[in-house]
């Protein structure tokens, strides 16, 4: 992740540019007590995509493109669990012709520090084809104002 490369520990809230709040659930917890590791990739997914849609650049229904995911990871910092409310902080890395990466923090509660950070890297695509197609000049000002 671009503002904290290996070693220098977890980012903090300044270090992203929009947030979404999200309710974690019962079924969040797995036997060990804590949220399971696959939930975190749930909540990326989640954020940034609930931010396209509000951004008007996600038509889930009518869009003529979509992103496909073609890499992801994640760094876990801290435990996280029901009933925490994660609010996750969302930037963008790079911006590539036909490509977004996608950096998040996950931060329970109040928490100034992240307790998890991940990125994913969409390809847009038209959705009949499924062949790249390059960003709109529309959703790369958008984009901007959320890159770092």
């Amino acid at each position: 992740m671009s503002a904290t490369p290996t070693g220098t520990g977890p980012s903090t809230r300044a270090d992203y540019r929009a947030f979404r709040t999200i309710q974690t659930r019962w079924m969040d917890n797995d036997i060990y007590g804590h949220m399971n590791n696959v939930v975190h990739y749930s909540l990326f997914d989640t954020a940034v995509n609930g931010w396209l849609i509000e951004a008007g650049l996600l038509d889930l229904k009518a869009g003529t493109e979509v992103g496909l995911v073609v890499e992801t990871g994640c760094r876990y910092h801290a435990e996280m669990m029901f009933p925490d409310v994660i609010s996750a902080g969302i930037r963008v890395a790079r911006i590539g012709s036909s490509s977004v990466r996608y950096e998040v923090g996950l931060f329970r509660n109040d928490e100034e520090i992240a307790s998890a950070e991940g990125f994913f890297i969409h390809v847009y695509v038209d959705r009949a084809s499924r062949r790249p197609k390059a960003l709109s000049d529309t959703m790369r000002a958008k984009l901007g104002t959320i890159a770092v």
